[in-house]
């Protein structure tokens, strides 16, 4: 075994402080620096770069951070929930959100018109509202153009509609980088869908996307993927990736627990069980919040791209 000596960290110099971590070697933040490591070699390489994370994160400033993920080129594919396409598109439109506290009184909140998403507070008339009233337009224009639309071209064409660059539609519209949400259904942006098919013959094609993604997964080009939170975005990654033998370079990055079985707490380890993650793969679990690891990964990782 090659041993290593610990470092200490000494702040005041301009040194990558990400490559300090790596030298400082101390539990998680070893494992954060092994994920710059990895997606640093991931974007250096002609690969093809997934991106899954939920919707919650959308909710923060970390859609700006996505918003320049895909602008600087680090994003190939997109895998997402609904609730990104509702959050971005209602602060797209003019939908303010607020800091709160996982303490507030939800009673009170309520009464008052607010939602509360963890230690964020979306006013029903930044939410809803703002959604309904620009959403229905543009559907009343995609109509025209014809009846049945896959939720990947969907978001292309709302992202095209709207001019802001925080904006992780219009970013990806404008790189033409595609969009999947395969639980499209399971949110705002979904029941809007729902209410106007009930006086048009609005038809969703969800295998159209399917089949779209399986051709990443029969590529015979490497492919990596940065994935945060599990669920239906992190499972569509790895499971289209066990048909071309499994991802070459993944990042996880999560909260969750494994003991509990789910997807969301399971180890990327577990995942070159199923073929999913090649056995040779460059890979690495990162236990934590993405809000404050994502932006640290970033800072370091642009410097060295």
């Amino acid at each position: 075994m090659n041993m290593q000596e610990i470092i200490d960290i000494i702040i005041s110099d301009n040194e990558d402080l990400v490559k300090k971590l790596e030298k400082a070697g101390g539990f998680g933040a070893k494992h954060l620096a092994i994920a710059t490591n990895i997606l640093e070699k991931m974007n250096k390489e002609k690969c093809i770069k997934f991106f899954s994370f939920p919707s919650c994160l959308v909710a923060t400033g970390l859609r700006g951070i996505i918003s320049e993920m895909i602008q600087k080129g680090l994003v190939d594919v997109i895998i997402t929930t609904t609730g990104t396409l509702v959050h971005d598109l209602v602060r797209a439109w003019g939908g303010k959100y607020y800091h709160g506290s996982f303490e507030l009184d939800d009673k009170d909140l309520h009464k008052r018109g607010i939602n509360r998403l963890g230690n964020i507070l979306v006013p029903n008339e930044s939410y809803g509202e703002v959604l309904e009233k620009n959403m229905i337009p543009i559907l009343e224009e995609l109509y025209k153009i014809k009846k049945e639309w896959s939720p990947r071209e969907l978001a292309y064409e709302f992202g095209k509609r709207i001019n802001n660059s925080n904006s992780i539609l219009y970013q990806a519209a404008k790189k033409n980088i595609p969009i999947y949400v395969p639980g499209i259904v399971d949110g705002a942006f979904g029941t809007q869908l729902t209410w106007f098919s009930q006086d048009h013959d609005f038809k969703l094609d969800l295998l159209k996307d399917e089949r779209e993604l399986a051709e990443y997964g029969f590529s015979k080009q490497k492919t990596g993927a940065l994935m945060i939170g599990g669920g239906i975005s992190k499972h569509h990654v790895i499971w289209w990736n066990q048909f071309r033998g499994g991802l070459d370079y993944a990042v996880y990055i999560t909260t969750a627990n494994q003991y509990d079985g789910s997807l969301s707490g399971a180890r990327l380890k577990e995942a070159v069980s199923w073929g999913k993650i090649r056995e040779d793969a460059r890979y690495v679990t990162v236990d934590g919040d993405a809000t404050i690891i994502l932006p640290l990964i970033l800072s370091s990782l642009y410097k060295r791209i």
